[in-house]
């Protein structure tokens, strides 16, 4: 050995290695990774469990204690759930605007395979995050080794090339020197704006142990400069003249605006030209909801007012949106025979969609260019007028539903709509609606805080009514809508924001899925507020099982009937709030708004984690739908209402289009 080399390990250099990547953007410079999450088994616990170790006791005998940590060292967090770490490490990123995240380490076999989902919703979400999973032995000699995939056709191929779909970027390294090349690609992807999302670099369980001559430059600090690509202008001046040809614009924000920091652009620019802003879940709270041109989600869960703005839209206007089928409502909801797309994204995979003239570029720099080279354009006399009044109804319509006074069909007495699908009576309202919920934490809440929720009815509802002040203060994760991202998200965000209060909100459903995280968060001494709401079921599919005919089937938590041998026997007798107890946690139990008041600010005080836990209503009510999802239903059937539920979704589709 030289001095210009240092022995270490695989494991111990890839610690130190990720210890001294740095990202800046606009001056400001950070550690990319603010720590590791892991869970330590046969694949990875002397390997990189050693590295991270290794570094933290030197670390603390150079002096380093409490919150400083070494250069060398990276902190260390024990996850629960691999798939929850993956969970935690996104959030954090989000809430970082993708310039920090953690790397995640996992066993090999079933531990690395559990971040497989994680893997997926960070890239599908376009979110920076390393995955460690550890794998076989490169040598062989053992093979198989415990859990080992042994495939016929390529000894080479293992569990972990499950990640290769759901990776932005993917290798094994199958000898140490390989990190040398491979390690500076993982972190160019992680931190380029239109490539990121997961990164995993397999490790052999003998490579992560195995010596090696590292050069001391490998080790130097490294900043990865994240880049604001301005408009190509023969690109903006097309995008300019589309947009002064149209009389009645939209503008969609999308997540690329909260992640380029772009809303005061966006703000100056919705001022200058006159352009209504509408949102999709990534993109809510860009525009706070109560500027004059803020008029609210669009697409399949948008609301009444950003909708009816969008089907008469001739042109859209898309900056940071990857155009999901939620914020298009299936191709249906842009709906003006002659309409065109203008999109600016870092992307150009996503700047293409719909035809559109697409210019590439960052949210903030292309938003400035862009209403630059507008100056003095207004869209059509009067629609300024109609944008005012549309928002003002939805307001209105908003306000019932947090006061629990609005009711949508079917939830009334007597008539047609005083029984359900099956025949059944419908029964009273007995307990709060979640809009009641929303309505309380949204009075309560304050633009610095930060609301966090992913999967089920919650989703749709927020972004129909939630009016948020900040883009901070709205956390969805709705590209994968994965149920039980809530819980270590709130972790994640937490660990970004440790001056905010955190609050996610989970369903039953979700809860019982992955509450794991809280132990971690316990384990961290952080203060979080989680809502579990308890309904007794799994509310959006039953209520979409119940629209397309299925009859909520197999979407309450039943017994088993011995009489009809179906699962509509008496509710399962779980006790969520007793189970949330036991994770060393307060809980606090509401059943009304009063309580739910109380409970809130009771919990965003605490210096500990607080559960509120509160019993909704299983079936709503719901805000008003105004646009539609296209989930197919059973072309032939012997159940009228399957018949019927058909006879409409053949209607419906009637709509869609594609935008060329």
């Amino acid at each position: 050995m030289t001095s210009a080399t240092v022995r270490l390990t695989t494991g111990q250099a890839l610690v130190r290695f990720l210890a001294h990547q740095w990202t800046e953007r606009d001056g400001e410079r950070r550690r990319l990774f603010a720590g590791v999450f892991g869970i330590f088994g046969h694949g990875n616990v002397a390997g990189l469990g050693q590295g991270l170790l290794q570094a933290h006791v030197e670390a603390v005998k150079a002096g380093y204690a409490g919150e400083e940590h070494g250069p060398d060292e990276l902190p260390y967090l024990m996850a629960r759930n691999e798939q929850g770490m993956v969970h935690a490490a996104v959030a954090y990123a989000r809430t970082t605007n993708r310039l920090q995240t953690f790397a995640c380490t996992a066993s090999i076999g079933p531990g690395s395979t559990n971040m497989v989902t994680g893997a997926a919703l960070a890239t599908i979400d376009r979110i920076p995050v390393l995955l460690l999973p550890s794998d076989v032995f490169a040598t062989r000699l053992p093979d198989p080794v415990l859990q080992q995939l042994e495939h016929p056709l390529g000894p080479d191929v293992t569990v972990n090339d499950a990640f290769r779909p759901v990776s932005r970027y993917f290798d094994r390294i199958w000898r140490p020197e390989m990190l040398l090349a491979s390690a500076p690609q993982a972190m160019r992807v992680l931190t380029d704006p239109a490539e990121t999302g997961a990164v995993t670099l397999a490790l052999p369980q003998d490579v992560q142990a195995e010596a090696y001559d590292w050069p001391r430059e490998f080790f130097r600090d490294r900043t990865w400069h994240v880049a604001r690509p301005v408009p190509e202008p023969a690109a903006l001046a097309r995008a300019v003249a589309t947009i002064r040809s149209a009389r009645r614009p939209l503008l969609v924000a999308g997540g690329g605006v909260v992640y380029s920091q772009a809303s005061d652009a966006l703000r100056a620019f919705a001022e200058a030209t006159g352009i209504p802003v509408a949102d999709t879940q990534a993109g809510k709270g860009a525009l706070p909801w109560d500027h004059p041109l803020a008029v609210g989600g669009v697409g399949a869960t948008g609301n009444d007012a950003a909708n009816a703005l969008a089907a008469s839209a001739d042109v859209v206007i898309g900056v940071g949106t990857r155009w999901t089928d939620f914020t298009t409502a299936s191709h249906t909801v842009f709906a003006h025979e002659d309409v065109r797309f203008v999109n600016l994204n870092v992307a150009a995979f996503d700047a293409a969609k719909h035809a559109a003239d697409m210019v590439v570029t960052d949210a903030r720099t292309g938003l400035t260019a862009l209403a630059d080279a507008l100056a003095g354009y207004r869209p059509e006399d009067g629609y300024g007028d109609e944008i005012a009044e549309r928002v003002a109804a939805w307001q209105g319509v908003t306000d019932a539903c947090y006061d629990g006074t609005f009711e949508e069909a079917g939830q009334g007495e007597g008539g047609d709509d005083a029984v359900d699908e099956t025949g059944a009576p419908r029964r009273e309202r007995t307990a709060m609606a979640q809009t009641q919920v929303f309505g309380v934490l949204n009075e309560l809440m304050r633009p610095t805080d930060v609301l966090i929720n992913a999967a089920g009815s919650m989703p749709g509802d927020l972004q129909c009514l939630w009016r948020a002040s900040s883009p901070e203060q709205y956390h969805l994760e709705y590209g994968y809508s994965c149920m039980g991202y809530e819980i270590p998200a709130a972790l994640g965000v937490k660990l970004a924001r440790p001056d905010a209060t955190v609050v996610a909100i989970v369903g039953d459903g979700t809860y019982q899925m992955a509450p794991q995280e809280i132990a971690t968060i316990v384990s961290e001494g952080l203060a979080v507020v989680l809502v579990l709401l308890d309904n007794g079921g799994y509310a959006s599919i039953g209520a979409l099982s119940e629209s397309r005919g299925s009859q909520r089937f197999g979407t309450r938590f039943r017994t088993r009937n011995a009489g009809t041998r179906a699962l509509d026997g008496a509710p399962t007798p779980v006790d969520l709030a007793a189970n949330a107890a036991s994770f060393g946690v307060r809980v606090i139990r509401v059943t009304t708004p009063e309580e739910l008041r109380a409970a809130y600010l009771e919990a965003a005080a605490a210096d500990e984690t607080t559960i509120v836990h509160a019993v909704t209503d299983l079936y709503g009510p719901n805000p008003p739908g105004s646009a539609w999802w296209d989930v197919p239903v059973a072309e032939t059937s012997t159940l009228p209402s399957t018949q019927r539920a058909r006879a409409e979704y053949t209607a419906a589709r009637a709509a869609q289009r594609t935008y060329l």
